[in-house]
């Protein structure tokens, strides 16, 4: 059997992974299993100590990984969800996306689409879904959101030329009863009318207190059971069912109330109008099944209503225009790639994928803006950061704490405050124009332009993140030990010489410490090109910002942040493969 002195111990030393080898060797020699101090065979007693010892581990950084987890991965995950989720189309209007895939994208669509059509948005319009809809489909076609929002109004009257019809022939159809008998399950019926009872017991127990000046509170809060469907309904009239069971659910949710207290929606008759004008109805039994007949019978001479003439005339002409309804289709969807196309200046069409008009290509021109105007400020600050690192690293301890305070002063000062000062000092009317017109560099008519555009941008982000850059170059050139230098130019090389080939790679790592810290900080900002950027000094950021805020498109904003978070790690991944991210230090 190995030992620390003869067998791999004697190179790695006594390690748990050893310790476990010699006693399962000593488990399968002849001597029988190596006991530890409790009896234990020593390899079991070593598993559990080093289980003790990982779950032990785990329980610390347990604190940290959900932290993690909630702030940093939960909403990269989210963010990247919404830039494809799009249920809100699918789940308003569920009847007209399946009318919708017989349609060829010529014209209109035919009368079945538009039934459809009104029958989700009376349901949407209950349920304030409308303009959500809307609201969502505006972001691809402009206008379809007050479309949506009008026809919201105006839908509630579809079917009441059947409502009336049918009430003028049977007063009956005009009894909740009636339909909560015709659609409602038996065994809903039954626990209902319980369910009744037992309210309406509680309720007169509170009016006999009342009547006897006594203070109670109505102590029955048990809702309503929910309404269930009838299979004969269901198979008999599958239209009104599904509809009248939406209905039952709005009133039973929305509204607090009960379907046996509640007239049914106009739109409920217009199903019930298709239904038996398709020859349905069949299944009922006494009264119901002579109420059905009847009215199947009677149908055939109702006067009917044109539903897409209603919508294109009465409503709004823009229904008869096949680009909302190619709008409609190509976001039907749960999840679509639309949002990233938008972001990458390409839409989404009944067609298939098409550019945007020229007019509307700006996201790729902002993030090109992004890069070039990112990868600037990040030179710039090389060039202005490495000369005052360099002084502070090789000034007197004390000379160079002081000047350390002035590089972390811009810290204690807001960034607004920063902000709103370079607006004072480069506006044509600022300081740095009237002291170049002073000193005669330029002409009083011919001020420099410094703000409102890329210029602005820059040196403001300059200002701001310079010191992002001096700290760590300023940690890496203090631990270059000076005489490396000296011993250089005592061998013959020329200052310029040393420097280059002996002082400067060994201040790599804190230039690309510095690089990566000013470039990722550089290309999410947003405050500083919204207030000094005018219109071509602004960043993609800006505009996430603004869809986030102003807009609500926030699948645009999480497309183009997902973009955006794509686009750094392909750069980190660049930088690592050029630089090798070993080679980064903050000293």
């Amino acid at each position: 059997m190995s030992d620390a002195v003869h067998g791999p111990d004697q190179v790695t030393g006594a390690t748990p992974d050893n310790v476990i080898r010699n006693a399962d060797r000593a488990a399968r020699s002849d001597d029988g299993p190596v006991l530890a101090a409790d009896g234990r065979p020593l390899k079991q007693s070593l598993n559990r100590a080093l289980r003790t010892q990982k779950l032990r581990a785990l329980a610390l950084i347990a604190p940290l990984l959900l932290f993690i987890i909630v702030t940093f991965i939960a909403p990269i995950a989210d963010m990247l969800f919404r830039s494809v989720e799009n249920e809100i189309v699918s789940e308003t209007l569920p009847r007209t996306i399946v009318a919708l895939e017989g349609w060829d994208g010529g014209g209109a669509p035919d009368e079945e689409v538009y039934r459809a059509l009104a029958a989700d948005l009376v349901v949407a319009s209950e349920l304030k879904n409308h303009t959500r809809v809307g609201s969502r489909l505006n972001y691809e076609t402009t206008g379809i959101s007050s479309l949506f929002r009008q026809t919201g109004r105006d839908v509630d009257e579809i079917g009441e030329i059947h409502a009336d019809q049918f009430i003028e022939l049977d007063p009956a159809w005009e009894e909740p009863a009636t339909w909560v008998a015709l659609m409602g399950d038996e065994g809903w019926i039954e626990r209902q009318a319980d369910w009744k009872d037992r309210k309406d017991a509680a309720e007169a127990e509170q009016e006999a207190a009342e009547t006897r000046v006594e203070r109670r509170a109505l102590d029955f809060t048990e809702p309503e059971p929910r309404f269930r469907l009838s299979e004969t309904a269901q198979q008999a009239l599958p239209r009104t069912a599904r509809i009248y069971a939406q209905f039952a659910q709005v009133i039973q949710a929305e509204e607090s109330d009960s379907p046996t207290e509640e007239e049914p929606w106009n739109i409920v008759y217009q199903a019930l109008y298709e239904d038996l004008s398709a020859g349905q109805g069949q299944g009922y039994e006494g009264r119901l099944s002579e109420l059905v007949s009847e009215a199947r019978d009677a149908v055939t001479g109702f006067e009917d209503q044109d539903i897409k003439t209603y919508f294109i005339e009465e409503i709004d002409e823009d229904w008869a225009d096949p680009k909302i309804w190619g709008t409609i289709d190509a976001f039907s969807d749960r999840y679509t790639a639309g949002y990233f196309l938008s972001a990458i200046d390409m839409q989404l069409t009944p067609q298939g994928i098409e550019p945007q008009p020229e007019g509307q290509q700006i996201y790729g021109l902002l993030f090109q803006r992004t890069m070039f105007m990112s990868l600037t400020i990040m030179f710039s600050c090389i060039l202005l950061g490495y000369p005052v690192a360099f002084l502070l690293s090789n000034l007197p301890l004390r000379t160079s704490n002081l000047l350390m305070i002035l590089v972390l002063l811009p810290f204690w000062t807001s960034l607004l405050v920063r902000t709103s000062a370079w607006k004072v000092l480069l506006q044509e009317q600022g300081v740095i124009n009237d002291i170049l017109v002073w000193i005669g560099l330029v002409g009083d008519g011919n001020r420099l332009q410094l703000i409102n555009n890329q210029t602005g941008t820059i040196i403001a982000m300059t200002h701001i993140l310079l010191p992002f850059m001096i700290l760590p170059l300023y940690s890496v050139m203090k631990t270059i030990p000076p005489q490396y230098v000296r011993a250089a130019r005592s061998l013959g090389a020329t200052p310029w010489t040393a420097f280059w080939r002996v002082y400067f790679p060994q201040s790599v790592p804190g230039i690309g410490a510095g690089c990566i810290l000013v470039f990722i900080l550089s290309i999410g900002y947003y405050i500083t090109p919204e207030l000094v950027g005018g219109t071509t000094g602004t960043f993609i950021s800006n505009r996430i910002a603004y869809h986030i805020s102003s807009s609500l498109n926030w699948g645009l904003a999480a497309a183009l942040g997902s973009i955006l978070l794509a686009l750094v790690l392909v750069l980190y991944y660049l930088y690592d493969r050029i630089v090798g991210i070993d080679n980064v230090s903050l000293g």
